[in-house]
């Protein structure tokens, strides 16, 4: 995407989750376009290094830590605040999916599931929002959610619900802080080419071909269109939108596929 190199100049973007594969992109693209970010990952801080190794390591900060626990969400803000000062966005990125069919799902299983894809978003969300009226700050809350959370895809359904719990919650957030002057908004990403999916795509000829039908544009999703939402989304550009779900998804949710 063509935005000016400086576009997020002056922005202290945090980030759940910024060591995957989608995480350490949108890290990337955010940080050579101007902004400074702290990430958080439950990797060890030398396993981390390797996959932001394509990032300019002054823009950024490492906090390793589990946000699905309130004090270290409460940390990670508390660290990133000591480290580049008032965060003016917080990116609730981190997620999970596993696969299996819901006669069959684990309830342990679920409750990691959930705990990491809407609870730890709810509890950074909150930290960050709070850290950013201390600050005076007219922030924004970003989550990651999914086409699916409209369209459910077959096996993944407590991620399904998860993504559509997570929409919800956003919007709960734009509602309830739009008077403080703090937004929120939702990503909302198709099938990436990375992770258990490009895996599946490689190795499952059923899962290809259950998806390349799926998939009006006919490709799996790169990198690059995901990070470039995200760079939409911190920039002024969309500095009038809140309680959205920006759709990136190469056409998936426009109607159901078998």
């Amino acid at each position: 995407m063509t935005f000016q190199k400086d576009a997020l100049a002056g922005q202290h973007i945090v980030i759940s989750g910024g060591a995957g594969a989608i995480g350490a992109a949108v890290v990337q693209a955010l940080t050579e376009h101007g902004a400074v970010m702290t990430v958080n990952d439950i990797l060890s801080a030398d396993a981390a290094a390797e996959r932001l190794a394509e990032c300019d390591p002054a823009k950024i900060h490492y906090v390793q830590g589990d946000l699905t626990r309130k004090q270290d969400a409460e940390q990670f803000i508390i660290a990133a605040h000591n480290h580049f000062g008032a965060v003016h966005t917080v990116l609730c990125h981190a997620g999970m999916v596993l696969a299996a069919p819901l006669l069959e799902y684990a309830e342990a299983t679920w409750d990691q599931l959930m705990n990491l894809n809407v609870k730890a978003a709810f509890l950074l969300a909150q930290a960050g929002a709070n850290a950013m009226l201390a600050d005076g700050i007219r922030g924004h809350l970003i989550f990651t959610t999914s086409w699916v959370a409209n369209v459910p895809w077959p096996s993944i359904g407590p991620y399904n619900a998860s993504k559509a719990a997570m929409n919800q919650l956003m919007r709960s957030f734009a509602r309830e802080l739009a008077d403080k002057g703090i937004r929120a908004n939702c990503v909302a990403p198709g099938i990436v080419g990375a992770g258990m999916a490009l895996k599946q795509w490689n190795t499952e000829p059923d899962y290809r071909r259950r998806a390349e039908k799926a998939i009006p544009l006919g490709e799996l999703q790169s990198l690059e269109s995901v990070a470039d939402a995200f760079l939409f989304l911190c920039s002024p550009a969309a500095r009038y939108m809140t309680g959205s779900v920006l759709l990136v998804d190469g056409g998936c949710s426009l109607y159901p596929m078998d």
